[in-house]
């Protein structure tokens, strides 16, 4: 097994609400080492979303601890989480959350002006990141010019340009079709061959059967947590369209 690169112990989130307190994670210790693929599932108010918001330096615990290679974040200024976030994270949502009136080169440039990388090297590394996920030619596109499918891809690349340690995905499909979903999951897989750690946040099973690890969260707990046989999304793929080419 790999050095663990998330590490949560007792990991506690209290929200106040008027008068009530809602314990939103209940003590959550789970570690997940590099390279590896985990997809989140619960229901809505189960604890998943704050375990990723946690995980993702987007919040702090109200207790416990939460080490990121091997370095204790929880308690961080807010800029040391910032600056966490920029260079160790990459981030992919269902909305993609792309610049209406940007190119998808000048998009996936935006973690590297932000980490004040000069403009050729930004062109550069933008530009070697929309090869990687098949976008080469659709560089100088604007969103609006992109399918769903090809926008989520702007996204990835834009997550992976700062060359982080760990991937957020936080329903990257659902706002996608079944085919261009086995899309995403495939290139997810295939940038999880290469060594990239990805946790996926889910309400699909058959989104989540694409992961190698299974954590369930309710009333703010892990309720299962269990290795899986991954489908394979390419070859889903490759099925899906076989009838169509038949």
């Amino acid at each position: 097994m790999s050095q663990a690169l998330i590490q949560t112990t007792d990991l506690a989130k209290d929200y106040t609400l008027g008068e009530t307190v809602v314990h939103a994670l209940a003590g959550v210790s789970v570690s997940i080492a590099a390279g590896e693929f985990v997809a989140v599932m619960g229901p809505s108010g189960s604890g998943k979303s704050t375990f990723m918001n946690l995980v993702g330096c987007l919040d702090r615990p109200s207790r416990g601890s939460y080490k990121l290679a091997g370095e204790d974040v929880g308690g961080m200024s807010a800029d040391a989480m910032a600056s966490i976030r920029n260079r160790r994270i990459g981030f992919v949502f269902q909305q993609f959350n792309l610049l209406a009136r940007t190119s998808a080169l000048e998009n996936v440039e935006l973690p590297l002006i932000y980490a004040g990388v000069p403009a050729r090297e930004r062109h550069a590394r933008a530009a070697e990141k929309l090869a990687q996920v098949g976008l080469a030619s659709r560089a100088h596109h604007q969103p609006s010019q992109l399918s769903g499918g090809q926008q989520q891809r702007v996204a990835i690349a834009r997550a992976l340009v700062n060359a982080p340690q760990l991937i957020l995905a936080d329903e990257p499909t659902g706002a996608l079709d079944s085919h261009t979903s086995l899309e995403i999951m495939a290139l997810l897989q295939e940038l999880n061959r290469g060594g990239m750690t990805i946790v996926l946040v889910t309400h699909e099973h058959d989104v989540a059967a694409y992961a190698g690890r299974l954590i369930t969260f309710r009333d703010g707990r892990v309720l299962t947590d269990a290795r899986n046989a991954p489908r394979d999304a390419a070859a889903d793929l490759a099925a899906f369209a076989a009838p169509a080419a038949a």
